[in-house]
């Protein structure tokens, strides 16, 4: 009989073992936004970039509106939706995420120091890359902060919308409706910052170990699997294909290679047949033999 695995039990464990990744990942994230983004006026897209609009209009009004608390209360409306249409788990890894990103932006704001606004190029840069440090750490252990993220699920489910490009056009008319409370140079500024922190986020989630996957087909095949698995000391794995001109079955070699060894293969496969197929393609994560273990 198969052994159960409680994928539950499993799942809450992980959680609580990243719980303290979590909790530094908001602080860095708020950290940046009380110090780079809201003194220089960027809003970069999400709640938090509506929420400095917002906090931005009631300072003219004679009114605190603190950021953290916005998007606190921004979220947890947005949750009432979620609750109805998303699972328990995404719940609890939303709040956690949006609640400790509100509570240490509001906790930091009176104590850090803000650049001068004559540095809004150096302040969109490193807003960009802090944050997307620390937003990159949240994302990493599985949780989020919410914001445009939650509705762009939300629409996603509510509609035949991708979610990438809903998010992608909310964060874009946050940085928009930025111009005319700040500038346009500060709404163009928010939104390289926004462009920067997402390319930042990916490098933190993916943990800078994209790996390559090639694919090989040659009649030589047997020279070339022999190469790979003593030469460079990869597993390689025959995928059985048959070629739709010439009917003929052969099998196609794949294994996964890091990024340096790209130019290995290519001269093994070029040695043992000139007019091999070889195509290689990215891999976002490789766990297993010859490269990172499960834990």
């Amino acid at each position: 009989m198969a052994r159960r695995i409680d994928i539950n039990r499993i799942i809450q464990s992980q959680f609580m073992r990243d719980l303290p990744a979590i909790m530094l990942g908001c602080a860095i994230a708020a950290f940046a936004t009380d110090v780079f983004m809201i003194p220089n006026g960027l809003a970069a897209g999400g709640l938090t970039g509506l929420a400095t609009i917002i906090a931005e209009l009631g300072r003219r009004a004679g009114i605190s509106l603190p950021v953290g608390i916005q998007t606190i209360v921004m979220n947890a409306l947005l949750l009432l939706v979620v609750v109805r249409s998303g699972g328990i788990k995404y719940v609890v890894q939303t709040v956690t995420g949006f609640v400790l990103f509100g509570f240490f932006t509001d906790l930091f704001a009176p104590f850090v120091l803000h650049l001068q606004h004559e540095d809004i190029m150096l302040s969109a840069l490193w807003g960009g890359i802090v944050s997307g440090i620390g937003y990159g750490l949240v994302f990493r252990c599985g949780a989020n902060t919410g914001g445009s993220d939650t509705i762009g699920q939300i629409i996603a489910r509510k509609s035949s919308l991708p979610v990438g490009a809903t998010v992608m056009a909310i964060d874009v008319a946050v940085c928009a409706a930025s111009a005319p409370v700040f500038s346009v140079a500060n709404a163009l500024y928010a939104a390289l910052s926004m462009v920067l922190m997402g390319y930042v986020v990916d490098m933190v989630v993916d943990g800078g170990n994209t790996q390559r996957a090639a694919f090989i087909i040659s009649d030589h095949f047997e020279d070339i699997e022999h190469d790979i698995l003593h030469a460079m000391d990869r597993g390689c794995t025959r995928l059985m294909a048959q070629g739709s001109w010439t009917k003929k079955d052969r099998p196609v070699l794949f294994f996964v290679l890091s990024r340096r060894e790209i130019s290995i293969i290519k001269t093994i496969v070029y040695e043992h047949d000139a007019d091999a197929m070889l195509i290689i393609t990215d891999v976002n994560e490789a766990i297993g033999y010859g490269f990172k273990s499960v834990g």
